[in-house]
């Protein structure tokens, strides 16, 4: 059984920064392609980022490049999102998904987790 937990998300005012975290168990992690969505109330579930098995590969959507960056240890079985230059639009549920080998940015996921609040005050 595939478990992911998403750690790290607060409350935080504009031009802040915050580094979530992702932790995988019940998984060969480095096997998994991992990413991060984010949805806000009313809206839907939006690709954020993605990295591939070894992190050699990263994607992110237009709206976050150059702010934010992902990362993984796979040693440590864990994903990172680190967020800078945080704005108010980027208030969402941030959650932690895998997918086995393969890189998409769409939810096409096979595992996700319970996700984890981020609020951007102006």
């Amino acid at each position: 059984q595939v478990q992911l937990v998403e750690s790290g998300g607060g409350l935080v005012q504009a031009g802040d920064s915050l580094r979530l975290s992702c932790a995988a168990s019940g998984v060969t992690f480095s096997r998994y392609a991992m990413a991060w969505f984010r949805q806000a109330p009313g809206k839907a579930r939006d690709f954020v980022a993605a990295i591939s098995l070894s992190g050699g590969n990263t994607y992110y959507a237009d709206s976050v490049k150059g702010r934010f960056t992902i990362s993984r240890d796979n040693a440590k079985n864990t994903v990172y999102l680190q967020m800078n230059s945080l704005k108010p639009e980027d208030t969402a549920v941030y959650y932690c998904a895998a997918n086995w080998l393969v890189v998409v940015t769409t939810t096409e996921y096979s595992y996700w987790g319970q996700g984890t609040q981020v609020t951007v005050s102006s």
